[in-house]
């Protein structure tokens, strides 16, 4: 069990940068099983689900080398299996990243069924469309996703429309179309800046992809991809948090290395609440001296606003004037949260996936703890993999944080979030204790030096695809 003890009623103040997408890198990283040969992927995260990921590519047979805290090398001239560990793929959501690639390079592939955290159901038809319009046989039982391409040839180019807007699916197609025969076209695909940036990882490798951040994918197969050099682009949702960090706690709080048009959601409802928002080419500012404004909000897929960010505007809403209307489109189970804020003296009430929250002035400290099996653990820091895939499977951490000018080295998002929620608190003390069956977390800092400053050319040149 992990504990935070937290002295709340602080403001934020200070400049935080913001480390790599995990949605991106999730898939930038299986996206390295295309290439016969050695990818360098820059601006890793430091999170438990690139961990899994790379320990998976390992258990394949990749060679994975470590140069620095944010970047690594992944070599898969070498992959020996198709089949992926149940232990590995079970504890994370983006496992089915790996069917798109390994059915792409050698035609087959066994993969688990998605796990990761408790917001609801990860369906993957979607997916097994995309996959059977390019010719694959697909089977789902036991727990598995068996793919492969009958008489052991390529796949070939097809036409696909998702029945709903799906990232995972979006981005998973686009995969298996690289080495595919001809052209494969995806209609009403996810525009997140993520799946423009995996079409930018892979188009720097020699695919062939237009069209990526646009409802209309079309990919051209290539016989052959090449190793590549390419950082990943920043986290909006770990900015967003920080964002509203600094909201909540009337704070002033920069955040640097961050590609302000993919936060124009967030900042809109910022400013709706109140915010003053300042925006220039790699930072965005967040100044809040009065209580927050109330106002209605819906998630949506990009360039609506994020449904990560959902609970973080929600607890912000929480403290603010008047009433407020939160609707979650996206997942099922993600006011999960609420019932511990109430704790706190929150007054929300959710119908189905609607949330009315009536704002109070303030919160009080109160015990609680995080019920989702997943979304800490999965987002905590953790070093990547050096020698041995495998690390500790429990490790317990206790330590005193204090928001002040910077962040609690150990915390992930849906750590960050609950801290936000002490941060506001009008009690001296307040006590956090977040159980999350095993932790994965190792306790080492992650220093804010790790992160690397991003390059200019990423303000213009990763903020959208060709077309």
């Amino acid at each position: 069990m992990t504990k935070y003890l937290i002295h709340g009623g602080n403001p934020l103040h200070g400049t935080i940068h913001i480390s790599g997408a995990k949605n991106a890198a999730v898939a930038i990283i299986p996206a390295a099983l295309l290439v016969d040969g050695v990818c360098r992927i820059e601006n890793v995260p430091q999170i438990s689900d690139v961990t899994l990921i790379l320990q998976i590519l390992q258990e394949l047979g990749a060679d994975i080398r470590t140069v620095n805290r944010t970047t690594v090398e992944v070599d898969c001239s070498h992959i020996r299996n198709r089949q992926v560990p149940y232990e590995l793929a079970r504890k994370i959501r983006a496992s089915y990243y790996l069917v798109g690639a390994l059915l792409s390079r050698f035609g087959w592939a066994e993969v688990p069924l998605p796990g990761g955290c408790d917001l609801g159901g990860r369906p993957v038809d979607q997916h097994i469309k995309g996959f059977v319009a390019m010719g694959a046989e697909v089977d789902v039982r036991s727990g598995l996703i068996y793919a492969r391409v009958p008489n052991g040839s390529r796949l070939a180019g097809g036409q696909v429309y998702l029945d709903i807007v799906s990232v995972g699916a979006t981005m998973n197609i686009m995969l298996a179309a690289t080495l595919a025969s001809g052209m494969t076209v995806i209609e009403n695909a996810a525009k997140e800046p993520h799946v423009v940036d995996v079409a930018n990882f892979l188009n720097s490798m020699g695919a062939n992809i237009k069209g990526a951040g646009t409802d209309v994918v079309r990919v051209s197969g290539v016989r052959k991809l090449h190793g590549s050099d390419y950082p990943i682009i920043p986290d909006q949702i770990e900015a967003g948090t920080f964002m509203f960090a600094a909201a909540i706690t009337k704070g002033d709080v920069t955040v640097k290395n961050v590609i302000p048009k993919h936060l124009e959601s967030t900042t809109a409802k910022l400013m709706e609440m109140g915010c003053q928002v300042e925006e220039s080419d790699d930072a965005v500012r967040v100044v809040a001296s009065k209580r927050l404004e109330n106002t209605h909000v819906k998630t949506l897929p990009y360039p609506g606003f994020p449904t990560d960010l959902q609970p973080q505007i929600s607890v912000s809403l929480a403290l603010a004037k008047g009433t407020s209307i939160v609707t979650e489109s996206i997942f099922d189970n993600r006011f999960k949260y609420v019932d511990e804020l109430a704790r706190m003296g929150s007054n929300i009430k959710v119908e189905g996936n609607v949330a009315v929250i009536d704002g109070v002035k303030g919160f009080s400290g109160a015990s609680v703890q995080w019920a989702l099996c997943q979304s800490a653990t999965n987002r905590s820091r953790r070093p990547m993999p050096t020698g041995s895939p495998f690390l500790p499977r429990t490790q317990y951490i206790s330590h005193w944080v204090s928001w002040g000018h910077t962040r609690p080295q150990t915390a992930g998002r849906a750590e960050v979030l609950e801290m936000i929620w002490y941060a506001a608190s009008k009690s001296p003390l307040a006590t956090s204790a977040m159980n999350s069956g095993i932790c994965t977390m190792t306790g080492q800092p992650c220093m804010q030096a790790r992160f690397l400053q991003f390059k200019q050319r990423w303000a213009s040149s990763r903020a959208c695809s060709s077309v």
